[in-house]
């Protein structure tokens, strides 16, 4: 692989989508010194103002009427979230690319949470906490007000045990199957009894009365815990680092199953730092083999397709960011609702016939958005123009020659918005 195409390959799938410039810049720098830059640390953006939680302000006597108002304004609440969080992916960078992958995996919901600024809180968590040590984020996590909401941890008192969170929390986010025992996740529950989430404040906060604070035994300790012993006891489980590694190497490396044992332990060699574990995952010789093995997820496909075409996407109107939306949902994936605290699917789940068909039509319509680069498509080297715009490293003779049957310039872009190449990084 050459320098340029190890370049295009590590931003392709540290950021969403590289443009032509971004390689051009990185190929210069070379591989070290870009990987450098795109895992420093970045400012967190300034968050949009949503305005107070309209949830906050019914009580119980509130009438039918004015609960469908709330539940009217928490959608325009999150409609706004959603806009500026795809505005602030368009914006490029490595940092709002690894906010994402905690959201997905960490996967909770604005359809049961109904809450924006809840949300955006649990995203500036992850902003916050997301590039360091593993230890500070599961903590801030396990009282964060929107996980405790979507998997009931709210309903989770001393006299009625709610389990879900406690087994989540193992299964999903720190450990995997077969780490835990039924045990483990009872006394977990245990240790979570009371935790309350004040819609007024944004926080969560621990009600002693509804907790349980008994000794228990959990992942082999036996003694009275709080919820910070309980994140130590999950990053420190030899469990732990495997774990997170596998789940970063799906999304940034490749879904085609698990990494070998011999990849897993070099990276995990890198300690709890997720910045660190990044770094070597990037190095690792077998992250270069990935190329051509990730399928895109519907987000990175149709953020990344904005930035390469520089679409103005900070500019568009209200109707074509709606736009935006209602083809992330003909995808499947739109950010704050993936589908299930599993999150969102990997691989050849994304490639199917109906999708294929709406990236050819969102593709139209991107390209209608992109006059100066359909202008470039009018010459012999065509092919070679949307290889370099879409930072795709070649066609295939198959797609070659579907491209070369089209020529109007508008469709040509469309179709090869819609190629495997540019679907699989």
């Amino acid at each position: 692989m050459t320098d340029r195409r190890l370049v295009s390959h590590l931003l392709r799938r540290l950021t969403f989508g590289p443009t032509s410039a971004e390689v051009d810049a990185a190929a210069r720098s070379g591989f070290e010194a870009t990987l450098r830059a795109l895992l420093r640390p970045a400012a967190d953006p300034a968050p949009p103002d949503l305005g107070p939680d309209p949830a906050a302000r019914l009580g119980r006597d509130s009438t039918r009427e004015q609960r469908q108002a709330a539940r009217r304004e928490q959608a325009g609440q999150v409609a706004a979230l959603t806009r500026w969080w795809l505005e602030r992916m368009a914006a490029g960078g490595a940092a709002e690319k690894l906010t994402f992958f905690w959201h997905g995996h960490w996967a909770t919901s604005a359809r049961k949470v109904r809450s924006a600024p809840l949300m955006l809180a649990q995203q500036q968590t992850f902003r916050r906490y997301g590039s360091g040590d593993t230890g500070p984020l599961v903590r801030a996590m396990l009282r964060d007000p929107a996980l405790i909401l979507w998997l009931d941890g709210q309903r989770n008192s001393r006299k009625a045990p709610n389990e879900n969170l406690a087994r989540e929390v193992m299964e999903l986010f720190t450990l995997g199957v077969g780490a835990y025992t039924e045990d483990d996740v009872k006394a977990a529950a245990r240790v979570l009894t009371g935790w309350q989430v004040d819609r007024v404040a944004g926080t969560a906060r621990l009600e002693t009365r509804r907790h349980d604070a008994r000794p228990v035994t959990l992942l082999g300790r036996t003694g009275t815990l709080d919820v910070d012993g309980y994140a130590d006891l999950l990053v420190r489980h030899e469990a732990h680092l495997p774990f997170v590694t596998r789940r970063l190497w799906a999304r940034y490396a490749s879904a085609d199953g698990l990494p070998p044992a011999d990849v897993t332990a070099r990276i995990t060699a890198a300690g709890r730092d997720t910045t660190a574990l990044l770094s070597a995952l990037c190095r690792d010789p077998a992250f270069a083999a990935t190329t051509g093995t990730l399928v895109k997820q519907p987000v990175e496909w149709l953020v990344g397709a904005v930035r390469q075409l520089g679409v103005p996407i900070g500019r568009l109107s209200a109707g074509e960011h709606r736009r935006l939306v209602s083809t992330l949902q003909a995808l499947g994936q739109i950010p704050l609702r993936p589908p299930s605290v599993g999150g969102w699917p990997a691989g050849v789940a994304w490639l199917t016939t109906a999708s294929t068909l709406t990236r050819l039509r969102a593709g139209q319509w991107l390209a209608d958005l992109a006059p100066e680069v359909t202008d470039r498509l009018t010459g012999d080297d065509r092919l070679d123009v949307l290889a370099d715009v879409l930072v795709v490293d070649g066609w295939t003779d198959r797609t070659v020659s579907a491209l070369r049957a089209v020529t109007n310039p508008k469709r040509l872009l469309a179709t090869a918005l819609a190629s495997p190449e540019y679907a699989i990084q």
